[in-house]
């Protein structure tokens, strides 16, 4: 990775990673406050009405991810012609796609007094927020698809920047007007009109950044026969997507199925933790994502492998020490978050852990595959999907809840860690997966050997007892998880080419 790109890309990990944690504050904050002072039904009205626009927004068919695979190539180029080519293309299938979520919206909006029936709220107000809503998520169809450009092109901070900027104060105004005023309409107005305030802030930002994009929907439909690849890619892209929200709704669905309510309560504990902390991972390393599109776009084989293992170090020793931390810390935080009770058996946490693993560690492979554009193994998303069903479904009669978590496991261990490093090694890499796997069982021996070294230190400090309360509980988390990485990085970095490249570069930068 280039200075620019290595520059941009940590400048897109901290913009992140700030309005992560200061949304993540004010978030819980503003969510105590909607529930006192607008109530439990309100709150839960509005978050089921953006869960159905989200379903609505499956009609995208992942047009604006093969988008951003398209652009790497003229960006590396600088071609702006094609750049705004591509954009007036965009411009041109989000509007096809607005109308259809409009239309669709329309029709969703005649069976809302069936879905709404026992809200307990007027129907004036649900409308009102409903068609609010619609008209928000219709914004970036018809006037915020530019906004690709940005991502890729490595300047997804602008977005990030003006987003959760206007985000934050919406949410401080909503919060101090539901304190002094209490009005359902007036919260819902807000949310509208810093909809409509993001959406001229933010392409007055593009034309300042980009003045010669200037993009028009009649040129994207002149131009759509030549770029049609984006339509394929996006019809890949969809299969992907579809997959993995099956995936993501039916698994807490089966768990309901071969469990108690009880059960579903205490997995959802464990399941915000690690949801929070896998999206405080991805803001931190996500942002590397259009930096190696750009990479492969430029060409340079060495070039594409070295950072390949740069990157695939660093997030081999992030999964590493998070792992290690969550099976030592989880337990005891929620002992003393919510009381021994809520504790659920230790094979539960394991096999959590197992798929929590595998999903931060495959983050590199992942960048490079879409960087590729290698989306046309739609069988392995459906695969994946079986695997996880059939197994969840086996599982779940035989063991109960751990029985069900192996799916997702089953699918990850076969589909996610064998087929998809074996398909970007043929038809990205251009080579033998042989050499992946090498490296691979190498960072798994030094994590394996790390953590059992790091245990046996552990029994002869004089640590608290964690599950005690939460000053014991982070004295033993800054301890144990500070012997752990200092074990860690020593390994790695004198066993690992990649991470030792990766830490010349930042003593260089």
């Amino acid at each position: 990775m280039s200075e620019s790109r290595l520059k941009k890309s940590y400048l897109n990990a901290r913009v992140n990673v700030f309005f992560y944690l200061v949304t993540l504050f004010i978030s819980f904050f503003s969510r105590k406050i909607f529930l006192e002072k607008l109530g439990a039904d309100f709150v839960g009205l509005t978050g089921t009405m953006q869960n159905l626009l989200g379903f609505l927004n499956l009609a995208e068919l992942g047009i604006g991810a093969s988008i951003g695979y398209v652009l790497y190539k003229p960006i590396f180029d600088g071609n702006r012609d094609k750049i705004k080519e591509i954009i007036s293309v965009l411009g041109y299938l989000y509007r096809n796609v607005g109308l259809l979520i409009l239309g669709a919206g329309l029709l969703l909006a005649c069976f809302l007094p069936y879905i709404f029936a026992g809200a307990g709220i007027r129907f004036g107000v649900i409308y009102f927020a409903y068609f609010a809503f619609l008209a928000s998520a219709l914004i970036g169809y018809f006037v915020n698809y530019r906004q690709t450009l940005l991502g890729a092109d490595q300047r997804n901070y602008v977005v990030t920047v003006y987003f959760q900027t206007a985000n934050i104060v919406k949410i401080l105004l909503q919060t101090a007007l539901a304190c002094h005023v209490g009005s359902f309409y007036l919260w819902i107005a807000i949310e509208l009109i810093f909809g409509i305030l993001y959406s001229f802030i933010l392409n007055w930002k593009i034309n300042r950044v980009y003045p010669w994009l200037k993009c028009e929907v009649a040129e994207g439909r002149r131009k759509y026969p030549e770029n049609k690849i984006i339509v394929r890619k996006a019809r890949q892209m969809f299969v992907h997507k579809l997959a993995g929200m099956g995936r993501t709704q039916l698994l807490p669905f089966l768990v309901y199925a071969f469990t108690s309510l009880k059960l579903v309560a205490y997995y959802g504990n464990y399941m915000l933790l690690l949801t929070k902390l896998n999206q405080f991972v991805d803001n931190f390393l996500g942002s590397t994502g259009a930096g190696v599109g750009n990479l492969i776009a430029e060409g340079d084989v060495k070039r594409i492998q070295q950072v390949f293992w740069e990157l695939s170090s660093l997030r081999f020793l992030i999964a590493s020490f998070l792992t290690f931390a969550l099976y030592h810390l989880t337990d005891p935080f929620i002992t003393v978050w919510l009381g021994e009770e809520y504790v659920l058996p230790r094979s539960v946490l394991v096999i959590i852990l197992t798929n929590f693993f595998i999903s931060q560690f495959r983050g590199t492979n992942d960048q490079f595959i879409f960087g590729y554009g290698l989306f046309h193994d739609t069988w392995a998303a459906v695969a994946t999907l079986a695997i996880t069903v059939a197994v969840a479904l086996a599982g779940g009669f035989l063991w109960g809840l751990p029985g069900v978590l192996l799916g997702d496991v089953a699918s990850s261990l076969t589909v996610v860690s064998v087929w998809k490093p074996y398909l970007l090694y043929k038809e990205g890499f251009g080579m033998p997966v042989m050499s992946y796997w090498k490296n691979i069982f190498l960072y798994l021996l030094l994590a394996v050997l790390s953590w059992g070294l790091t245990d046996v230190v552990l029994c002869f400090l004089p640590l608290p007892e964690p599950s005690q309360g939460y000053g014991m509980w982070m004295v033993y988390a800054l301890v144990s998880s500070l012997v752990f990485l200092l074990i860690l990085c020593g390994g790695f970095y004198c066993c690992s080419a990649g991470m030792r490249s990766l830490v010349r570069r930042f003593r260089r930068r």
